[in-house]
Parts: structure tokens; C-alpha cells; sequence
């Protein structure tokens, strides 16, 4: 069903009272996604002391990140295809299971190769939770307001999960440790874990779809091979011969895949689905928004901590003004789209995002640093966060019932990927500077002009024009 974007929040007064066991219900599926969007937030701040503490470089920082991201983005849709074979349930159970333990190992590791292993079982994890938990949160709360209002409950507190993550970080880490922020996690699946089997029912597709394995196992290869290539290359240049060779096999894999998916019946990406401009050019903003912003919270992370001394408390202060500001977005972006149409607020959100990013470029070693930093990034979240829902809404919406499911699949692998590739692309330009104010600059300034530049794309290819009404359907190739 597509989206109706005249009318994106449903009318508190007819949204009916939800049951004792929908909330309980509802509580286990969004403190699991809640948990997960901790995972992503609640280590920046804590980034510098922990490579202290295991001895890992400034340039081997980012696969903290990367570690998590990457197998959640990139198990993501064949894990959901298993949650719909062998059911969500289970796999969620799973997933949970899997994720409390590697945090665990997370907790006590001892070395850069134990806690590294640690964050990618916690993706692992991730990839299995997230799909089968929006599964099971779909088809236990009926279409309608029901379900309209569970699923902004779970949208607000994902939101509300990267604040808590930060300023969580940042105060666990000064009077604990880094690893009281993975013991946080570990917390977390041992309240959701018990509850899960007794509150949910199974769910499964009736149609039992086969698995694309080839595809699921060409695209993982593929992120794999690019990221490490790309980041390797970053560090030691793009002459070593495990670059060459790995930037080869990814490039190799990836085309592999697009010919897997042109022939496949149930392919995980659907090729045509995919010639739709509105979720081609959607998926490309997506993609930029996500990845571009998480290169600015990491390095800003490293610039607060290292250039102006702050503490992990007071950096992850800053990150909560940012995710406060963020929050009031997702109150007020349904709003603005429903005035401007989902197409002209991607552009416009992507416009203002880069454009506060370049404002970053002001920043110096002095006092006042730490309120643009903090003004700065706090309204470009905002721009962000308008480009996230937007982006959503125009790739989903005009979209035929029958292909939700690959069109909504899409929107979440865009925002997985895009937190995977972007600080692997970018971020190593900082830590592998000699200065580090010179390499958050450069890092920026790229940031910023990728940015503008997809703006200039999307609004092109979604043919938006300055004053115009978007009268054509949503749907329109």
C-alpha cells in the first residue's frame, strides 16, 4: 500500500487503545531495536580511550565501527529472507542470543582480534534482530492506526536510541570504562531475551520463498573486498598487492551479484524494482545521508576528544543536543513533507545537511569551537533526519502491495550500507593525517561537496524544480 503523504501522522483521537499484551509485546520489539541503536552510538565517545587500552592505532579505530556495521548491512536481507522460510521468531530469538553473547566477548576482550570478533557476532546479531523484529511488529499490529502507531512509537525511540547512546557513552566511559558501554548492551539482551519467547508468536510468509544464497553470498563478499580495499589503500596506498587483489575480487563479486539478481526469481534486490526513479534516486539520497553523517560523527568524536580535550562525558553532551534537536525533527519532518512533498524535502534536506557541514570548516582549536561543533551538527541532524524519512516515503510510496516488501528492503539495506561505507571511504583521512584539525578539514570539506552534489543529482533525477507541486504520482518511473 502505498504511502499517503498528504496525511503522514495519523489522528491521535481515532488511534485505538492498545492491550496489556501488545505493550508488553511492543516493549520487547523496541527495547530490541532500541538496543541496536545504542550498538551504533554508544562506543564513538569511547573510541580514543579504547584504542588506549587495547593498543589499537588511530587509523585501526574505525573498524570498531566498521566491525558492526558491515555484517549487519550486509546479512541483512538474506536473514530476513530466513525469518520469512523458517520463522521470525525463532531467527529473532536467535539474533538475540548471538547478540548478548558477543557483546560479552565485546566486554571482556583482551586484545584488538577479540574485541573486533566480538562487534561483528554483535552484527551478525543485528542483521538477524532488525528485519524479523519489523516483521513481527508489522504483522502483529493490524494495517491501520494500530500499526501506525506502534511503528511510530518504534521510530521514536530508534531516534531517541543514538542520543541515549552518546550521552550513555560518554558517562558510562568516564566512570567506568569503555567497557561498561558493552556490558550496557550485554544488560539489554538479558531484560529483552527471557521475555521474548513468552510475549511473541511465530510468524512466517505462507508462500515460503527461496533463498538467493548466491546473491546474499556475492553482495557480503562484495562489501567485504571494498571496504577492506578501500580502507587498507587509504592507509598504505593503492599499490600494495592485498589492495589490488581485494579491490578486484570486490568489483568482480558485485557484478557477479547484479548478473545473479537479473536471473534469480526471488532475487534479494529486485533489478527492475530498481529502474523505478523514485527508488533509484531515493535510495541515492538515502544512501548519501546516512553515510555522509556517520563520517561526521565519527571524526567530530576524534576532534572534540583530541584537538579540544574534551571528556568522553562532555563530547557526549554535544552529541545530545544533536540528538534532542534530531528528535524534534522527527516530531515536525511528517509535516513539512506533507506541505512540500517527500521529493523537494529530500532535496531540500540534503541542501541544508551540506551546507551545515561546510560550516564545520570553521572549526579551529579555540573555545568557541566546541558551540559551532555543537550547533553545527546539531542542525544539520536535523536536515539529516528529514532526509531519512523523506527518502523513505519516496521510495515506498506509488509502490504495488505485492512489492512492499523488496521496496521497504531496500530502504533498510540503504541505511545499513550507508553507516557501513562511510567512514571506511572518508574517515581514514583523518586518522591517517599527521595533523589531525588538517585531516577532520579535508574529511569535511569532501563531505560537504558530496553532499551538495547528490542534492543537485536527486533533485534532477526526481526531476524536482524549484516552486513546482508534485502533482505526478509518487510512483512514477
Amino acid at each position: 500500500m502505498a504511502i499517503d503523504t498528504t496525511n503522514p501522522l495519523p489522528d491521535a483521537l481515532d488511534t485505538p487503545r492498545l492491550s496489556t499484551r501488545d505493550k508488553l509485546v511492543l516493549f520487547v520489539l523496541c527495547a530490541a531495536q532500541f538496543m541496536v541503536a545504542l550498538d551504533f552510538s554508544v562506543l564513538n565517545v569511547a573510541l580514543p580511550v579504547l584504542g588506549t587500552d587495547l593498543g589499537m592505532s588511530r587509523s585501526a579505530l574505525q573498524w570498531a565501527v566498521t566491525a558492526f556495521a558491515l555484517p549487519s548491512g550486509g546479512f541483512l536481507l538474506l536473514f530476513g529472507r530466513i525469518g520469512d522460510l523458517f520463522g521470525r521468531r525463532r531467527l529473532f530469538l536467535a539474533g538475540l542470543a548471538l547478540f548478548g553473547a558477543a557483546s560479552v566477548l565485546a566486554t571482556v576482550a583482551w586484545d584488538p582480534a577479540s574485541f573486533l570478533t566480538g562487534r561483528a557476532l554483535q552484527g551478525l546479531g543485528a542483521a538477524a534482530i532488525v528485519p524479523t523484529g519489523m516483521s513481527l511488529l508489522t504483522t502483529t499490529f493490524p494495517e491501520g492506526p494500530a500499526r501506525d502507531r506502534a511503528l511510530g512509537i518504534s521510530g521514536t525511540l530508534l531516534s531517541l536510541g543514538f542520543t541515549v547512546g552518546m550521552v550513555a557513552g560518554g558517562t558510562l566511559t568516564d566512570t567506568f570504562g569503555w567497557r561498561s558501554t558493552m556490558g550496557l548492551l550485554t544488560l539489554f539482551a538479558l531484560i529483552v531475551l527471557p521475555l521474548a519467547p513468552v510475549l511473541l508468536r511465530e510468524s512466517r510468509t505462507p508462500d515460503r520463498p527461496r533463498l538467493d544464497v548466491p546473491g546474499a553470498v556475492t553482495v557480503t563478499g562484495a562489501l567485504l573486498a571494498l571496504i577492506y580495499a578501500l580502507s587498507t589503500a587509504a592507509d598504505h596506498g593503492f599499490g600494495r598487492a592485498d589492495v589490488v587483489t581485494t579491490l578486484i575480487t570486490g568489483l568482480l563479486l558485485l557484478a557477479a551479484f547484479v548478473r545473479i539478481e537479473s536471473r534469480s526469481a526471488q532475487p534479494l534486490v529486485s533489478l527492475p524494482m530498481l529502474r523505478r526513479r523514485t527508488v533509484a534516486w531515493g535510495n541515492i539520497g538515502g544512501l548519501v545521508t546516512f553515510s555522509m553523517m556517520s563520517t561526521v560523527v565519527f571524526v567530530l568524536t576524534l576532534y572534540l576528544q583530541e584537538v579540544l580535550h574534551l571528556s568522553a562525558f562532555e563530547t557526549g553532551l554535544v552529541f545530545g543536543v544533536q540528538g534532542v534537536l534530531s528528535a524534534v525533527a522527527g516530531i515536525y519532518a511528517p509535516r513539512v513533507i506533507g506541505r512540500y512533498g517527500p521529493r523537494r524535502t529530500l532535496v531540500g534536506s540534503l541542501v541544508g545537511q551540506g551546507a551545515l557541514i561546510a560550516a564545520l570548516l570553521g572549526l579551529g582549536t579555540g573555545d568557541l569551537s566546541v558551540w559551532l561543533a555543537t550547533a553545527a551538527v546539531s542542525l544539520a541532524s536535523m536536515c539529516h533526519l528529514g532526509a531519512i524519512i523523506s527518502y523513505g516515503i519516496t521510495v515506498t510510496s506509488g509502490v504495488p502491495d505485492e512489492e512492499q516488501g523488496l521496496a521497504t528492503g531496500l530502504v533498510t539495506s540503504t541505511q545499513q550500507i550507508g553507516i557501513t561505507v562511510g567512514i571506511p571511504l572518508l574517515g581514514v583521512l583523518a586518522t591517517t593525517s599527521p595533523d589531525l584539525l588538517t585531516g577532520v578539514h579535508t574529511v569535511l570539506a569532501l563531505d560537504a561537496v558530496l553532499v551538495l552534489a547528490a542534492a543537485v543529482l536527486v533533485a534532477v533525477g526526481l526531476r524536482v524544480r524549484s516552486g513546482a507541486v508534485e502533482t505526478q504520482p509518487l510512483g512514477a518511473r
